[in-house]
């Protein structure tokens, strides 16, 4: 019910806002409302979904230890998760009127849907080949992934060290740009605070 809550206090700031826009940004931002509302329905009704093939497990005596059941199960989780993360990324973007687009949660959804990947295949049917294509990229988007939060990092810093009025290094480190002022006393050039 919080989500709903959400969508409509948005959809009131952002109409109460519409003359700020260009038409694009109307268009981005009701595209936008639109996906939020679709995927919260998907969510739902997966949740319920899952509920239901949960109780029908136990009732019919599975056993949840075993591996496919095992696999069923959190590989639906798995899915509700990233498509909860999906939601999350659009309603962060109305928060800060930001681009729809943020190539970060983008990688970070491929990331959990190649970890769901992973969860529900089963060994024996696939070639190793397929394990070592899913595996590299993995790597290859936990690459990129730490790679744009490092460069998210270190932006965040050079902005904090300016307000502070320090400098960024280009090692990642924080200088002090305090000025000194010379001060000339009684012929004597001295520093000062």
């Amino acid at each position: 019910m919080g989500t709903f809550r959400v969508i409509i206090n948005r959809l009131a700031e952002t109409f109460g806002r519409w003359s700020l826009y260009s038409l694009y940004a109307h268009f981005e931002r009701l595209v936008a409302m639109i996906i939020t509302v679709i995927i919260s329905v998907v969510i739902v009704v997966t949740i319920v979904h899952l509920a239901h093939n949960i109780f029908t497990l136990f009732f019919v005596g599975a056993d949840p230890l075993d591996h496919k059941v095992f696999q069923t199960i959190f590989g639906m989780i798995m899915t509700v998760l990233i498509a909860m993360e999906f939601k999350h990324s659009i309603l962060e973007v109305w928060a800060r009127d930001g681009s729809i687009i943020q190539v970060k949660t983008v990688v970070l959804i491929a990331i959990m849907t190649l970890a769901r990947k992973f969860i529900i295949i089963d060994l024996k049917e696939v070639e190793p080949f397929f394990l070592g294509a899913i595996a590299l990229s993995i790597l290859a988007l936990g690459i990129v992934y730490w790679l744009m939060r490092e460069r998210d990092d270190r932006i965040s810093a050079g902005r904090y060290a300016a307000a502070e009025g320090n400098v960024l290094t280009a090692a990642g480190g924080v200088r002090s740009l305090e000025k000194k002022k010379l001060h000339r006393k009684k012929g004597h050039i001295t520093r000062g605070d």
